[in-house]
């Protein structure tokens, strides 16, 4: 399951191909338990509120966990887009398709739904089938 977790970042700029499903929200699970960790870090030492005049106070943790998840995010945004690209093109659609995205409300929305559903049988446009072990050639 980790090798399908950072698949992504060894196909860091890698538009071009197909990914699966399992490649995709495995990603995304990792996406999300890293940065439930780097948000508990960001709270866990660091944040504080003054009880006698109610203002936050910041420690030295709190700062760490922020350069901590502002790295983190930084170094997963190309590959997030480029496993979205790769996704879309299982399906048979342009990675243009990721622009939907900015479309308010109804994007992020038509985005998920593409992400669930399965990708075409047997190659197409965008290369083979990555489901098929059949169609990977071993010594090309």
């Amino acid at each position: 399951m980790l090798e399908w977790m950072l698949l992504p970042y060894k196909r860091y700029a890698e538009f071009s191909g197909r990914s699966r499903r399992k490649e995709y929200w495995s990603f995304a699970l990792f996406q999300f338990l890293i940065s439930i960790v780097l948000t508990g870090v960001l709270f866990a030492g660091g944040f504080s509120v003054d009880a006698g005049t109610g203002q936050p106070s910041f420690g030295p943790v709190f700062y760490l966990g922020v350069v901590l998840l502002v790295v983190f995010a930084l170094g997963s945004f190309i590959p997030a887009i480029a496993v979205l690209v790769r996704r879309l093109h299982d399906q048979d659609k342009s990675g243009w398709f990721a622009l939907l995205y900015f479309i308010p409300y109804v994007g992020p929305i038509v985005i998920l739904v593409f992400m669930f559903l399965d990708g075409t049988k047997g190659p197409n446009r965008f290369g083979p089938d990555p489901k098929d072990p059949a169609s990977i050639e071993v010594f090309s």
